[in-house]
């Protein structure tokens, strides 16, 4: 991952003039005259649908036309939609600049384009790539306050936690294809994110090692311990100790040794 990373610097500093600005924008003005197109002709939306087998036969405009699918629900819903969108995307982007982000749109697209031609028959949507953008989104500012149904407060971490286990619920019973779609989505974020993951993982159980060892109990100095032979009460708990009374100053000896030693004469008596 970090090589990626690298190989995208080079490009950015080759290629990077070429990005094509405020993508979120031309994505969202896609959609919204798509969605404006089908409430007069629903059959707009079969025809942008990306079904492999149809792109085989000829109709390659499918492959870009999915990115374009309005969402499918009430107009004030779909408003709300597009807000997030926008709000998420244009922030990705004035955050990493045009060029990685149309990169990372592009790994996205590709990935999720690629992946369907498993399944040439099923149609496959954007929604999961569209939910990269969000997931990227809540990893950097992991605690920007959404207000939920316009009146409770919460962070977007919660949120993006909850589409993660979405998606693990997806991968367990999901069809093929929605399985498919979010290896894709999921390939894309941790490309980009990844390693700094990896790092942030070995850094918090260096932090948890550091805080198990302040908390756990200092180890217990051992009380008395054999002259000779070194043995403490702590290792050798079962020994009995003695002090000799014939040696000058405290001098501590195991059962093993308490008449077999050579006893120490004070400095004055030498």
């Amino acid at each position: 991952m970090m090589a990626a990373m690298k190989l995208l610097d080079r490009l950015e500093r080759r290629i990077g003039r070429f990005a094509v600005p405020n993508v979120t924008v031309l994505v969202i003005v896609g959609q919204v005259l798509a969605y404006v197109l089908t409430l007069a002709n629903d059959a707009l939306l079969e025809a942008m649908l990306l079904i492999p087998a149809r792109v085989l036969d000829g109709e390659v405009w499918r492959l870009v036309t999915f990115l374009f699918l309005p969402p499918l629900t009430h107009p004030i819903w779909a408003i709300f939609f597009w807000y997030l969108l926008f709000l998420m995307g244009t922030a990705l982007e004035q955050s990493w600049g045009d060029f990685r982000y149309n990169v990372f749109l592009l790994i996205g697209w590709l990935a999720t384009a690629g992946v369907s031609f498993i399944t040439p028959e099923t149609p496959a949507f954007a929604v999961f790539l569209q939910g990269s953008v969000f997931l990227a989104f809540a990893y950097l500012f992991p605690d920007f306050q959404l207000m939920l149904f316009f009146l409770l407060p919460i962070k977007i971490k919660w949120l993006a936690l909850v589409q993660w286990l979405g998606y693990g619920y997806v991968l367990v019973v999901g069809a093929p294809i929605e399985q498919l779609l979010v290896l894709a989505a999921v390939g894309n974020f941790l490309l980009f994110f990844g390693s700094d993951i990896f790092r942030r993982m070995k850094a918090g159980r260096r932090k948890m090692a550091t805080q198990a060892e302040r908390l756990a109990p200092a180890k217990k100095k051992a009380l008395h311990t054999c002259r000779v032979c070194g043995i403490t009460d702590q290792t050798h708990p079962e020994m009995d100790f003695r002090y000799c009374s014939k040696c000058a100053g405290a001098c501590c000896y195991c059962q093993e040794h308490l008449r077999n030693h050579e006893h120490v004469v004070a400095a004055d008596d030498a």
